[in-house]
């Protein structure tokens, strides 16, 4: 998928405030990745790493993706939506207002849309952009997860 939008430099993300993104492809939540991101975080609750048990006792009825790992799908979705030029180095500088409205199933697809809503120069010609984002599970009306990526882009 190309990336829908180009900011042509740092000094002029700033023009692009108040502008929707665009929307990534869709990404399939696998067993495997969620069962890689427990081991990763330690987070082994069953809800997540427990099919058989899921299936009989979890309200969702099979197992569902960490909050977390649904946020730290931002990156990789991110690149499929917007290219900053002049850009040598990306930070990651927080998150602001996370919402998990709605579980994600594991074996469903996600993506992500991303609106600009706030620019900043950094010393140094970078600058710090506040993303708003919100992650669609296909086939579901309610967003999984909502909330504000805050990235420092650096030349």
């Amino acid at each position: 998928m190309p990336v829908q939008t180009v900011i042509p430099s740092l000094a002029s993300a700033k023009d692009f405030v108040g502008r929707h993104l665009g929307i990534s492809g869709w990404a399939e939540v696998s067993q495997a990745q969620v069962d890689a991101f427990a081991a990763a975080t330690g987070d082994r609750q069953w809800i997540h790493v427990d099919p058989e048990r899921a299936r009989s006792e979890s309200p969702w009825r099979g197992t569902v993706a960490h909050g977390f790992l649904t946020i730290a799908l931002a990156p990789v979705l991110m690149e499929e939506i917007v290219e900053v030029r002049g850009c040598r180095l990306l930070v990651n500088t927080g998150v602001d207002k996370l919402r998990l409205r709605a579980p994600i199933p594991t074996g469903s697809r996600v993506r992500m849309a991303a609106d600009l809503v706030s620019a900043r120069d950094l010393p140094g010609g970078g600058v710090r952009v506040g993303v708003a984002v919100r992650f669609e599970v296909e086939g579901q009306k309610r967003p999984a997860c909502v909330g504000q990526v805050n990235l420092a882009y650096l030349p």
